[in-house]
């Protein structure tokens, strides 16, 4: 198959940059390793092993579908932080500045259907629907984030059907990008199907937008030319491997947990897409205690849960329709967390049959239900609570040892499967200890409590850290403008390799705080434009010229 442009992955950085080609006269093709819908076929394509600590399960934080892992997606949208170097975090800063990136997330505001807000340096402008916490500026900052509406896979899916200049191959797994005998070009991208189908795209340019493991993987995998792999001139390929690790930081016992966990009083936002704040550490805290950047999130603990909120809860829970279908419960069991957060007292659906007896019981109960209505009207919590867990989100440093390796094993399409060494440094582990003290006690002067940190988080402590990713891989294929520092340039292109060009957060030298996705769509945004002025002057002769070769 011939086109302009090949962009191998229908993640939300692949998509972002499939949309800006729409309607012009190149021809693009989109090659996506799964189908409209997820299947336990295709995801096992992503299994490997993890042989870092903490561990990081590559098969369960990442979604194999059109639409990729944003089919998993909240709808955080935020501004990047962490961009500028610091003298205290070895490998930290960016070849390009916050003003170079501000024109781009104007326009990811569109994609992502939050038009109206404005991007600030550390997060939006807008004012949020609830109230900011009163927090002590020189400590903690409150950061706008926004909530995105959008689901790329499934609002953009009708816009790429109807394009008659893309075309888009489901179930077509990349399998080696062929590299031209110098190794200074692509010719080709070699595919295959599990059903043992294969094809090449010959193309002018192609886009790596795979994710922050996956882009790593299939380069290394791109290894029958150039040994070692493309881009990997510099055995930097998989280096820097970075997520947000999380966990619990310890409890705050207060009568008035609601100070922190339930704003009140303020009327909602008049800006589209809910507006809400990230409690974080000040820049100022930071560069004074030389730590990384980091958030929390304060949950209110239920005491016991009258009867009549279990039996309204499960009748509920029975009630709700039952996701069948094969992607459906896929998506509910790759979007389970397990970073800490308390969930609900009691959740779980009881048999169909049992339905009368919970409408007994429900009726039963409702004294307590008319009582938990009367405390959320008057902004308390429906369950009585006297405890909040404080659950923490880290920035990682850059760690050259933190790594995307290939593993011994072989996937079903006979490719090395990934292997996971996933390594926390000191720096790491000073932040989480600084940072868990100065959440926890600045909340705790908040309502009126008293912080007890968690046992892991002292200087003392041996063994595993209770910490899990958040599924933000960045970092694996680095942007920097020297060759010996990064994989890719400020450009995004690959060094060395004049037309194959990586989209995504594995471009990110670091990761700051901040959600990624909004940073992945306008950092392909940015992309676009370059490709567009690459390919404008001569459609697909040169693809031909190759094909023909």
């Amino acid at each position: 198959m011939e086109a302009d442009l090949c962009i191998i992955g229908a993640g939300v950085a692949g998509l972002a940059i499939a949309r800006e080609f729409i309607g012009t006269p190149l021809q693009v093709c989109v090659v996506e390793s799964g189908g409209l819908q997820g299947t336990r076929r295709d995801q096992a394509l992503y299994e490997g092993d993890s042989i870092g600590s903490p561990e990081l399960d590559p098969a369960s934080c990442r979604m194999r579908a059109f639409g990729g892992s944003c089919n998993l997606w909240g709808g955080g949208c935020v501004p990047l932080d962490g961009v500028s170097p610091r003298d205290w975090v070895p490998h930290s800063g960016w070849p390009l500045s916050h003003a170079e990136l501000v024109p781009y997330y104007r326009r990811a505001l569109s994609f992502c259907g939050l038009e109206g807000h404005e991007p600030g340096e550390n997060g939006f402008l807008s004012r949020p629907a609830t109230p900011l916490l009163p927090l002590d500026p020189e400590v903690l900052v409150n950061h706008v984030t926004a909530d995105s509406p959008v689901l790329p896979g499934e609002a953009y899916r009708q816009e790429l059907e109807r394009a008659g200049n893309v075309r888009v191959l489901l179930h077509a797994n990349l399998l080696e990008l062929e590299a031209e005998a110098d190794g200074t070009s692509i010719r080709a991208a070699r595919l295959g199907t599990l059903d043992g189908h294969g094809a090449r795209v010959h193309a002018r340019q192609y886009v790596l937008a795979c994710g922050g493991i996956e882009n790593a993987r299939l380069l290394l995998l791109s290894d029958s030319v150039v040994p070692g792999g493309l881009g990997n001139r510099h055995d930097l390929v998989g280096r820097y491997f970075m997520d947000h690790p999380s966990g619990r930081l310890g409890t705050i016992r207060t009568r008035t947990p609601e100070a922190i966990c339930l704003a009140t009083g303020a009327p909602p936002t008049t800006r589209p897409g809910p507006a809400a704040a990230e409690i974080c550490l000040s820049p100022r805290i930071q560069h004074q205690q030389r730590i990384l950047g980091a958030r929390v999130r304060p949950f209110m603990v239920e005491e016991a849960v009258p009867r009549g909120i279990q039996a309204l809860r499960q009748l509920r829970a029975t009630l709700r329709p039952a996701g069948r279908d094969e992607s459906s419960a896929l998506r509910q069991r790759l979007s389970t967390r397990r970073n800490g957060e308390p969930g609900p007292a009691s959740t779980a659906p009881a048999p169909r049959g049992q339905l009368p007896i919970l409408a007994i019981r429900t009726v039963l109960g409702i004294g307590d239900i008319g009582a938990a209505a009367i405390r959320r009207a008057s902004g308390r919590p429906s369950v009585a609570s006297n405890r909040v867990d404080l659950v923490g989100f880290f920035e990682q440093a850059p760690n050259p040892d933190s790594r995307v390796l290939l593993g011994r094993q072989l996937d079903a399409l006979g490719q090395r499967k990934v292997c996971i060494d996933w390594r926390l440094d000191e720096l790491d582990r000073r932040t989480h200890r600084i940072a868990a003290r100065l959440f926890g006690d600045e909340l705790a002067r908040i309502c009126g409590g008293s912080f007890v940190m968690e046992p892991w988080l002292e200087a003392d402590h041996v063994g595993s850290l209770p910490l899990t990713g958040t599924a933000h891989h960045l970092g694996t294929t680095r942007m920097a403008d020297d060759p010996r520092q990064g994989v890719v340039d400020r450009d995004c292109r690959v060094h060395g390799i004049d037309n194959l060009h990586i989209a995504g957060s594995s471009v990110f030298p670091t990761g700051g705080w901040a959600f990624p996705t909004f940073a992945i769509i306008a950092m392909a945004l940015r992309l676009a434009d370059r490709l567009h002025g690459q390919l404008a002057a001569s459609p697909l002769s040169a693809a031909r010229e190759c094909a023909n070769a």
